[in-house]
């Protein structure tokens, strides 16, 4: 079995998306007394795939401005009765979730980094 290449572009539209989604989050917790507004999201991992797929995650300078994550309304929830259906505690939730997420990208793109100034310098020899 094969461990898929992950590039410094992955990484990057991972980090981009990642922010993407945070963006929509707290535009959510900030109308969550705009009546009639609805909660909006972006399926993360479906956007990270239709990058990859497209074969952006090459190391191309610049593939990862083709990232246009489309939002949509997220269905299910209880709405109030001014037509508002932002819950504080999803979006709560879902803010520390992305900035989990966040953090491990960064650290990957740390070690990458970490790796290629290993192997200038010589692999510590």
């Amino acid at each position: 079995m094969t461990q898929p290449s992950v590039t410094l572009n992955s990484l990057e539209a991972y980090l981009r998306l990642t922010s993407m989604r945070e963006q929509v989050v707290t535009g959510n917790m900030a109308n969550i007394d705009t009546p009639g507004y609805h909660t909006r999201d972006i399926d993360f991992s479906t956007e990270l795939n239709r990058f990859l797929d497209a074969g952006s995650g090459d190391a191309t300078v610049g593939a990862t401005q083709q990232l246009h994550p489309a939002s949509y309304e997220v269905a299910s929830l209880l709405q109030r009765p001014d037509g508002n259906n932002v819950d504080l505690d999803r979006e709560g939730t879902l803010l520390a979730e992305l900035q989990l997420q966040h953090e491990m990208g960064v650290q990957l793109i740390k070690d990458r980094f970490h790796m290629i100034l290993t192997a200038i310098n010589g692999g510590g020899q």
